[in-house]
């Protein structure tokens, strides 16, 4: 009879029960082997990704696309023949048959950019524009003292031209004071040639309208004054009714409070506002 707990031995003398190591082996074998594979798989050669990207290079700052033949990524196989150093356009040479790519610089030593676009040449010079209108009224204003009536402002949508309303109209009217033409006249001159769009805004006090005004309420009121400047540029002034746009606001946008009668006073105002847009053709 069999005893138990014996182990079954091989002919040889070998224990059968070491077997395992053996395919444990094999396996990290294996495991050795994937990982150096994945290794290799994962290395770049950096002689040839160098010279895809100064083919790229090249391409982008010539103009030349990649299949075009020239200067693309299809001739990077050339270096091998040209065993020697190639020069590329700036001097430079590599002695690998890749030119190396080198942004030429300014005469002032600083890197030359990609030329501005038809665009933004435009609102360059619509910025300088704004810049001396600016300077035009704020000069305009002192010579001529109006300080309290007129006030210049470089906002982020554009340049505002504040007019208080005792300047232009009489108390719940909408119609322009002949004092007010002077100044809208010198305004109208310096929107002929500013390329921009011309954005004309009534303002009221939280006040109710008078009971004699012609006026509903501030709404009406506001827009109607906004609209009395915008008619004095169009019809005695002859500037194009593209360039302007024009809305009542009422009491909506206050530029002071309301709870004195100095702060209602600087709510009462059109204010005109040279936007920072260009004007569609």
């Amino acid at each position: 009879m069999r005893q138990r707990g014996r182990r079954n031995r091989r002919p040889d003398g070998r224990d059968s029960s070491n077997r395992w190591m053996i395919t444990y082996a094999d396996l990290i074998t294996l495991l050795l082997i994937f990982f150096v594979v994945l290794f290799a798989m994962s290395s770049l050669d950096q002689q040839k990704y160098s010279g895809v990207i100064s083919s790229l290079q090249r391409s982008l700052q010539t103009g030349n696309g990649v299949l075009e033949g020239g200067n693309g990524i299809l001739d990077g196989g050339k270096g091998e023949e040209n065993a020697g150093s190639t020069e590329n356009g700036d001097g430079q040479s590599r002695a690998d048959g890749h030119s190396a790519v080198i942004p030429s610089a300014t005469p002032d030593g600083g890197k030359t950019s990609a030329s501005p676009s038809p665009r933004e040449l435009a609102f360059r010079q619509q910025e300088a524009k704004l810049a001396e209108l600016m300077n035009v009224i704020t000069e305009y204003v002192k010579s001529n003292d109006l300080g309290g009536q007129i006030f210049v402002a470089d906002k982020p949508q554009g340049i505002a031209i504040t007019l208080s309303n005792r300047f232009l109209f009489d108390v719940g009217k909408a119609d322009l004071k002949p004092a007010a033409s002077p100044a809208l006249h010198q305004l109208s001159g310096l929107f002929r040639g500013i390329g921009a769009m011309v954005s004309i805004e009534g303002h009221t006090d939280n006040q109710p309208v008078l009971p004699s005004s012609r006026y509903v309420d501030n709404w009406e009121l506001s827009g109607a004054r906004a609209l009395s400047v915008l008619r004095f540029f169009l019809e005695k002034e002859g500037l194009k009714s593209s360039q302007f746009q024009y809305a009542g606001y009422a009491d909506t946008r206050p530029a002071a409070d309301n709870a004195t009668e100095s702060g209602r006073q600087k709510n009462r105002r059109v204010e005109i506002i040279v936007l920072r847009q260009l004007q569609e053709e």
